[in-house]
């Protein structure tokens, strides 16, 4: 496999199973792994606990002045190889992939100033390329020119299906009917927000992964790498 490295960029729907194949992608390569979806929840996440965000209010003026004050980054845990998520010095992994958090990480991800401050944060994490990185609006914004963008999804009924056991195993108390109901919720404010909407970059390739397995998806687009990466 050619040394040239490259930069990778997986957009697409909640609950697609993003964050697994890149994380396992970039393993597998050597290449830096960044779950932007995972820095929109620590934004989150450090609003809520500063009384900004709850189900009946939003303090979005509130949340763009405490911006300043967020440091996340990624740290890969030595036991599992797997990088973790350290807001402010504290490992919050767990955390932010409550059901609660979920809740409201769309609507902050609609805040011009919050995209912002992450999208440079982003780029400057991807400046040497040899790098996976996951989320809404990767391969429209903050890497347009990547060398190979993808587009994940899946039916809702099947994202909800996932992302319910991935909570039980956690040990979280929701109902089927509540994950769905966030699912659903949160495809329309992802593809509908001003702001760096969801949708297909130009020139990505669509994976349906609604009937596949775990290990079909992952040797379908490390395929695709392959293909490109022989061609540098």
């Amino acid at each position: 496999m050619t040394n040239n490295k490259i930069i990778i960029a997986i957009d697409g729907h909640s609950s697609t199973g993003k964050s697994t194949v890149a994380r396992r992608l970039a393993k597998y390569l050597g290449y830096v792994y960044v779950d932007t979806g995972a820095m929109y929840r620590a934004v989150t996440l450090y609003g809520m606990r500063l009384g900004l965000i709850d189900k009946n209010h939003f303090d979005k003026e509130g949340l763009v002045a405490i911006l300043k004050d967020i440091n996340i980054r990624f740290e890969v845990n030595p036991k599992t190889s797997l990088a973790e998520v350290v807001l402010n010095d504290e490992n919050v992994s767990r955390e932010i992939r409550t059901l609660k958090v979920s809740s409201f990480v769309s609507p902050v991800a609609t805040v011009h100033e919050v995209r912002a401050k992450l999208v440079e944060q982003q780029q400057q994490m991807g400046k040497n390329k040899g790098i996976v990185m996951d989320g809404r609006d990767i391969g429209t914004v903050v890497f347009p020119d990547a060398r190979l963008k993808l587009f994940m999804t899946a039916t809702a009924k099947d994202r909800a299906e996932r992302r319910y056991k991935e909570l039980l195993e956690n040990g979280d108390q929701v109902t089927y009917e509540d994950v769905l109901k966030n699912v659903v919720n949160r495809d329309h404010i992802d593809s509908t927000r001003v702001d760096s909407p969801l949708r297909k970059a130009e020139g990505a390739i669509v994976i349906d992964n609604s009937n596949m397995t775990l290990e079909e998806q992952f040797a379908h687009i490390l395929n695709l790498v392959q293909e490109v990466l022989e061609c540098e």
